[in-house]
């Protein structure tokens, strides 16, 4: 998620290649980089001010980030005897609200307005899937889903892949 928020905001900037690589405008240091000393925050002040986000959603995204630090910073405690954090589902979820509004936003602020094929067309924001949402809820489905939602996944990779 961390990687995304970034990366797509310095794409967004980013001005194609020339003698010395890659060419990033200099209207991205002065309106996104130069909000905060770290990338990563600077990015979620951008996509607030776009209206992509509210105040609330990076503190949000900090309790997000703090369940993700205490996960991977303890995962053999929390593995062999503490078990998963208490609130790891409802973190799980918020992360999975908050990445899904930011990924829409910019479906339908930055993607469907330069595609010609949108040229008129109103879309709600509940017909918009991003792709990482999607993958990312496949992923959840099979890791933490029922056993049967979890094999039928499994068969379906199978029969993709011209295993069964």
């Amino acid at each position: 998620m961390k990687e995304n928020i970034v990366s797509r905001i310095r794409d967004f900037y980013w001005g194609g290649f020339d003698e010395n690589g890659e060419k990033i405008s200099p209207s991205y240091q002065r309106e996104v980089l130069s909000r905060n000393k770290s990338k990563l925050y600077a990015s979620l002040e951008w996509l607030c001010e776009h209206n992509a986000i509210e105040t609330s959603d990076i503190k949000l995204f900090n309790r997000i980030k703090a369940c993700r630090n205490t996960l991977a910073h303890e995962l053999f405690a929390n593995v062999s005897s503490l078990g998963m954090p208490t609130d790891f589902e409802d973190c799980f979820n918020q992360m999975f609200s908050l990445y899904n509004k930011i990924e829409v936003w910019w479906i339908k602020n930055v993607e469907l307005p330069t595609n010609p094929d949108f040229d008129g067309v109103e879309v709600n924001d509940l017909e918009i899937t991003p792709g990482p949402i999607l993958m990312l809820s496949v992923m959840y489905n099979i890791a933490l889903g029922d056993e049967a939602t979890s094999n039928s996944y499994y068969d379906e990779f199978k029969k993709q892949a011209g295993t069964t």
